[in-house]
């Protein structure tokens, strides 16, 4: 079954390599968390940056039956003036790894999620 994946490209030309390298990493993530419905991938550039300082930022949101979308957003250091389009597709989808592996731990183990949204039982002091 083919999982529908969307990639777009704000304020910087479109590129072949850069759509490869995604698809290859969906491919990756979709082989390691199989119930992914849907995704999209938006890669831009911010408005004020000028042409010596490229820096990409990587929005990706991945939808799962049952749940909200669940969205990553990497985003360069403040100080960083110059990236690689490769390294922010990199870190962008280890973060969204990361964070289905959150999310299947939590699937996977129901009974540890109920245990942690239980409260304590309250003890009544002894009225002498």
């Amino acid at each position: 079954m083919s999982i529908p994946l969307e990639i777009s490209f704000h304020g910087l030309e479109k590129s072949e390599a850069a759509e490869a390298r995604i698809r290859d990493k969906f491919n990756r993530l979709h082989q390691h968390f199989d119930r992914i419905t849907h995704a999209r991938v938006v890669i831009e550039t911010p408005r004020r940056h000028t042409p010596a300082a490229k820096v990409f930022q990587v929005k990706i949101e991945i939808g799962l039956p049952g749940q909200k979308p669940l969205i990553v957003r990497h985003d360069p250091p403040a100080d960083q003036t110059r990236t690689d389009i490769a390294i922010a597709i990199r870190d962008a989808f280890a973060a969204a790894q990361r964070r289905l592996d959150d999310i299947a731990a939590r699937i996977k183990h129901p009974a540890k999620r109920e245990r942690a949204r239980r409260r304590p039982a309250r003890v009544e002091a002894a009225q002498e």
